[in-house]
C-alpha cells in the first residue's frame, strides 16, 4: 500500500523545492565581519568629521559669495508701487493684460551668468489632490492620452463641450504666466537686456519625460485639433512659443512649472542673462523691470517676487547645505572625543583591576 502511494504520479518529486546548490542560495559567499575597536572606530569618526567640516566650510563660503537681489511686485494695498493697480484690477475674460514697472538700483556688479527667478509664497503645490492632477502619459506624447486624459485630471479633464483638455489637470491649468523684460540705463537711454530661456528645465524633463505627440499633417495645430486648452490659459499649448522647438508640451517655462515644489514658498528659474553685451554679467547701475501682471495671488494671501542671483560651482545660494555639513562634522568630532575619553577611562580601570 505504501509502495503504491510512493509510485503514484500525483506524488511531488523529491527535491523539487530544494534551492540550487550555488554559493549564493546556500549562503556560502565570502563575508567580511569587522570587529570594531577603538583603534578603528575613533579614526573613522575623526576623519569623517574633518571631511564634513572642510566640505561645509567650502559650501558656506561659496554660498556667501553669491549675490542676490529680491524685488517684491505683489502689489498689495499700500505697497506704494505701480503693480498695486494691476493686482487690484479686474481680471475679466478678454481684458487686456496689465503692465507695471519696477525701477531699481543694482548696488554692485553681478558676474555672469545671472539667473532670474520668480518666487511665490503661501502656495501649496504639495497638496495631494493638486500634485496628482496631471496625466504623465499625455505629457510624454502618447496619442491615447491626448484624446482620453486620465481621471486624476478632473475637473480639468474635459471642457463643457466634452473635448479633452491638453494639457489636463490642475497643475497645468494654474501655470505661472507673468512675463518680464529687463532694461539697463546707460548714457541716458534704457537698453534691453537679453534674457535666455534655453536650458532652464532639467535635461531629463525636457528630453525624456515631456514630448509632443507625433505630428499630423506636419503641424502641431493639426495634432492638437479636437482638444481644448486649459480654462485659465489664453491660448492653446501649440501657441505657447513661436519657436517650434519650444512649444506644446516641450515648452521649457511649462516644464519648469510642472515640477512641483515641496514647500509653500518656492522659486523657479525663469531666464538667464548670458548673451550679448551682458554675457559677462550685469553691471552696477539703474535698471527697469517691465512686468506683464497676469497671475493673481492676493486671493490666497500670497506674494510674488523677482530674484536676480549669481551662481557658483555649487549652484544658487543655499546656506542650509553648508550648515548641515558643519553640524554633522562637529557632531562626529565631538562623538569621537567622547568615545576617546570613555576608552581611556575604562582602559585605565581595566589596568588597575589587573594589577
Amino acid at each position: 500500500m505504501a509502495a503504491a502511494a510512493a509510485a503514484s504520479p500525483c506524488a511531488e518529486p523529491a527535491g523539487r523545492n530544494k534551492p540550487d546548490n550555488t554559493a549564493f542560495t546556500q549562503q556560502r559567499l565570502p563575508a567580511w565581519q569587522p570587529l570594531l575597536s577603538a583603534g578603528t572606530a575613533l579614526p573613522l569618526f575623526f576623519c569623517v568629521g574633518l571631511a564634513c567640516l572642510a566640505l561645509g566650510l567650502g559650501l558656506h563660503f561659496s554660498s556667501g559669495t553669491i549675490r542676490e537681489l529680491e524685488l517684491d511686485y505683489t502689489g498689495a494695498p499700500g505697497s506704494g508701487h505701480g503693480c498695486s493697480r494691476c493686482a487690484n484690477a479686474s481680471r475679466a475674460a478678454g481684458a487686456e493684460a496689465c503692465t507695471c514697472s519696477l525701477r531699481f538700483e543694482l548696488p554692485e556688479r553681478f558676474p555672469g551668468p545671472v539667473c532670474l527667478y520668480y518666487e511665490l509664497s503661501n502656495y501649496y503645490q504639495n497638496h495631494r489632490r493638486y500634485s496628482v492632477s496631471r496625466d504623465n502619459r499625455q505629457l510624454s506624447g502618447d496619442a491615447a492620452g491626448l484624446r482620453s486624459p486620465a481621471t486624476e485630471c478632473s475637473p480639468f479633464r474635459t471642457d463643457p463641450r466634452g473635448l479633452p483638455i491638453a494639457p489636463c489637470g490642475a497643475i497645468a491649468n494654474s501655470r505661472f504666466n507673468d512675463t518680464f523684460a529687463l532694461y539697463h540705463l546707460a548714457n541716458g537711454t534704457f537698453h534691453r537686456v537679453p534674457l535666455d530661456n534655453r536650458g532652464i528645465s532639467w535635461w531629463t524633463d525636457s528630453n525624456i519625460k515631456f514630448s509632443n505627440p507625433a505630428l499630423l499633417n506636419g503641424t502641431l495645430e493639426a495634432t492638437f485639433k479636437g482638444t481644448a486648452k486649459p480654462p485659465n490659459w489664453p491660448q492653446a499649448a501649440y501657441l505657447l512659443d513661436s519657436n517650434p522647438n519650444n512649444t506644446g508640451f516641450i515648452n521649457e517655462d511649462f516644464i519648469v512649472w510642472m515640477r512641483i515644489a515641496a514647500l509653500p514658498t518656492f522659486r523657479k528659474l525663469y531666464r538667464r542673462v548670458r548673451e550679448g553685451n551682458f554675457s559677462s554679467g550685469l553691471p552696477q547701475g539703474t535698471y527697469c523691470l517691465n512686468i506683464t501682471y497676469n497671475y493673481p495671488v492676493l486671493s490666497f494671501q500670497g506674494t510674488k517676487k523677482v530674484i536676480f542671483s549669481t551662481v557658483s560651482w555649487m549652484g544658487g545660494k543655499n546656506p542650509f547645505l553648508g550648515i548641515v555639513y558643519l553640524v554633522f562634522g562637529s557632531a562626529c568630532i565631538l562623538t569621537g572625543f567622547v568615545m576617546l575619553a570613555v576608552h581611556i577611562k575604562f582602559q585605565q580601570q581595566n589596568q588597575m583591576d589587573v594589577e
